[in-house]
C-alpha cells in the first residue's frame, strides 16, 4: 500500500517556469489534503497580496474545518516581513496547516528561496522539458489519459502541436477520448492535424531530402493552397538539413544508436527515418542544399517577386542536390 502524501505540518516548494507541471504539482497536494480530510479548508493567495495579518489568517485555526492547506502562489512576490513569517512556519511547522509555496523560477525572491532551501524544505521541481523529451511527454499524457502512443505518433504530434505542454495536454486528451483503439493511431494525429502549418511544411521538407521530387511539389502547392507561410517551409527545410548534416557527419564514427542520437539532438526511433534520408547525400551535396535554402529564404522575404517560384525552385534543387 503506497504511503500517504504528507500535506499537514508540512511545506512543500513547487518551483519552476512550467506552469501546467506547477499547477499539477499543486492540485496533486491538495488532493491528499481532501483525502486526508474532505472538510479542509484550503486559501490560495498571490504572493503580492499578502501581508501579515492575511498570512496569518490563512495559517492560522478555522472555526469550521480542524485543518487547513495555503497555497501561496508567486512566493517571490511576498513582502520581506511576510517572507519572515513563512519562514517561521517551515523552520516550525504547525501540525492542522499545510502551506504550499509556488514560484515561477528566475532571479525575484531568490534570498527567500535560499532560505527555504536551507531548511530543506520539500521541493517539486517544474522545469520547461527539453525539445526531445517532448514525445515522452506526449506519450506519457496518453498513458494519463488510459491510451497508449507509440514514439513516431507522439513525435507527430508534437510536430502538429508545437512545444507548449498545455497544448499538448489538449491534443493528447482529445485524441484518447474519440480514438476507437486503445492504442492512438497516427492516422488520427494526421486527420486532426494535418492541415496544421507545422506538419505540412514539415511533410514537403522530409519528401524533398528524401528525393522525392513528385510528392514534394505536391505537398508543397498543397501548403500554399492552405495557406501556409512560404516561411515555414525555407525553415524546414532548414532544419531538416542541419539534422542531416549532424547526422552525416557523426554517422562515421560508429557511435551506438543511443550516442548518436544523443550526439544529433533527436529521438533514437527518428535514427530510422534519417538513415533512409542520408542515403545519396554528402557534404558537398548538403552544402548545396543549404546554399539553395538560404538563396530562397532571402527571396520569400523580399528579394523576389513570386515567392510560390522560389519555393519551387529550392524543392527540386534540394532534391537533386542527393546525386551532386
Amino acid at each position: 500500500m503506497a504511503r500517504a502524501v504528507k500535506v499537514y505540518g508540512h511545506a512543500v516548494l513547487v518551483s519552476g517556469p512550467e506552469s501546467l507541471l506547477a499547477d499539477r504539482a499543486v492540485t496533486q497536494r491538495l488532493d491528499a489534503a481532501r483525502a486526508q480530510d474532505p472538510e479542509v479548508e484550503i486559501a490560495q493567495v498571490d504572493g503580492g497580496d499578502l501581508d501579515p495579518g492575511r498570512f496569518a489568517e490563512i495559517t492560522g485555526g478555522s472555526l469550521f474545518s480542524s485543518h487547513r492547506m495555503a497555497v501561496i502562489r508567486d512566493v517571490g512576490s511576498t513582502p520581506t516581513d511576510v517572507q519572515a513569517a513563512i519562514l517561521a512556519v517551515v523552520e516550525t511547522p504547525l501540525e492542522d496547516v499545510g502551506l504550499v509555496l509556488v514560484h515561477p523560477g528566475g532571479v525575484k525572491g531568490k534570498a527567500l528561496l535560499d532560505k527555504l532551501k536551507k531548511a530543506r524544505v520539500e521541493t517539486v521541481d517544474c522545469p520547461v522539458p527539453k525539445t526531445w523529451d517532448l514525445p515522452k511527454f506526449v506519450a506519457a499524457e496518453a498513458k494519463r489519459a488510459g491510451s497508449t502512443m507509440d514514439a513516431e505518433t507522439a513525435q507527430a504530434v508534437v510536430d502538429a502541436v508545437g512545444h507548449d505542454l498545455r497544448s499538448l495536454a489538449s491534443a493528447v486528451a482529445q485524441l484518447a477520448s474519440d480514438s476507437d483503439q486503445r492504442e492512438i493511431p497516427r492516422a488520427l494525429v494526421q486527420r486532426y492535424f494535418g492541415g496544421r502549418a507545422e506538419v505540412t511544411s514539415f511533410a514537403v521538407a522530409d519528401a524533398a531530402l528524401a528525393g522525392r521530387a513528385g510528392e514534394a511539389m505536391e505537398q508543397l502547392r498543397w501548403a500554399l493552397s492552405t495557406g501556409v507561410a512560404p516561411v515555414l517551409v525555407t525553415s524546414a527545410l532548414a532544419s531538416g538539413l542541419r539534422g542531416l548534416g549532424k547526422y552525416v557527419s557523426a554517422a562515421t564514427g560508429g557511435m551506438r544508436d543511443a550516442d548518436l542520437a544523443r550526439e544529433i539532438g533527436v529521438p533514437p526511433w527518428k535514427l530510422k527515418t534519417m538513415r533512409a534520408q542520408a542515403r545519396g547525400w554528402d557534404e558537398r551535396g548538403l552544402a548545396h542544399a543549404v546554399r539553395a535554402v538560404a538563396r530562397a529564404d532571402a527571396e520569400i522575404k523580399g528579394a523576389a517577386d513570386d515567392a510560390e517560384y522560389a519555393l519551387e525552385r529550392v524543392v527540386l534543387a534540394v532534391t537533386r542536390s542527393r546525386s551532386r
